[in-house]
């Protein structure tokens, strides 16, 4: 059963305003993912409990409308059977584009967007948000760090305070990592132990918050490392290319340079 979360459509707003997510606002914790740096890779047991927080808890409120559910078998991501993914896949009813009846969803079939609870899709939630700013105009930050989308959502998940207030009758809860202070998302969204991890890991809100962020970065990315590969084989061959223009330049400019000007 998926736990139900009451989420306003002033939260929506909330979160889905540019304005709110400014930069430098906000206490974003730096977290070691996998994926990061030019060799970084998804752990793909991490990516497979992240699903299931997200399944378990955040789908009762977000939705991953630009995510094909078929994409859970492929490799670089939770790379599950498919068999698998088909019995996930029944577990989802979707509307039909040509009929507009509700239907068992397929592997080819994208998560269905989540419209009754009025908050934010999470299909590209990762790289729309940024946790670090470094030296203006350097980046130096984004370079050593990448840009901190997952790391903002492993931050708001753990940064509930426990304190709350009531504005024009709705209830906001203090988080230290969201603009502002306050947001209009329950404190105990995510709790430790909400979910039960096959492989014995530890449920505790720091795992499931980190897991859940790792899986929403791919889901905003499940190509990720196929760019990479393609980018580190350009750069290698951009390299070799270079070396040999220089090669050549030298052999075929070598007999003119070698020579005194006549005077």
């Amino acid at each position: 059963m998926f736990r139900k979360i009451a989420i306003s459509a002033v939260s929506a707003l909330t979160l889905m305003s540019g304005a709110a997510w400014a930069e430098g606002e906000g206490a974003t914790t730096d977290v070691a993912f996998s994926f990061e740096g030019p060799f970084g890779a998804f752990d793909e047991h991490q990516l497979q409990r992240g699903l299931q927080v997200y399944t378990e808890v955040c789908s009762a409120c977000h939705g991953l409308k630009f995510l094909r559910i078929g994409a859970l078998a492929e490799p670089g991501g939770p790379n599950l059977p498919e068999e698998q993914v088909k019995a996930y896949a029944k577990n989802i009813t979707v509307t039909d584009a040509v009929t507009g009846e509700d239907r068992v969803a397929t592997p080819a079939d994208h998560f269905p967007p989540n419209l009754a609870a009025g908050a934010p899709d999470l299909s590209v939630m990762a790289k729309a948000r940024k946790g670090f700013s470094g030296p203006y105009g350097l980046g130096t930050n984004q370079l050593f760090k990448g840009m901190g989308g997952p790391e903002h959502i492993y931050s708001i998940i753990t940064g509930f305070t426990g304190e709350s207030k009531e504005i024009a009758g709705v209830t906001l809860y203090e988080n230290h990592a969201f603009p502002g202070g306050w947001m209009a998302m329950m404190n105990e969204a995510l709790v430790a132990n909400q979910v039960t991890y096959a492989d014995g890991t530890e449920a505790s809100l720091e795992n499931e918050a980190k897991d859940v962020a790792a899986f929403l970065m791919w889901a905003a990315e499940p190509k990720m490392m196929t760019r990479k590969e393609s980018g580190f084989k350009a750069v290698l061959l951009l390299g070799l290319l270079s070396v040999l223009l220089y090669l050549t330049n030298k052999k075929l400019w070598s007999k003119v340079k070698g020579k005194k000007l006549a005077h």
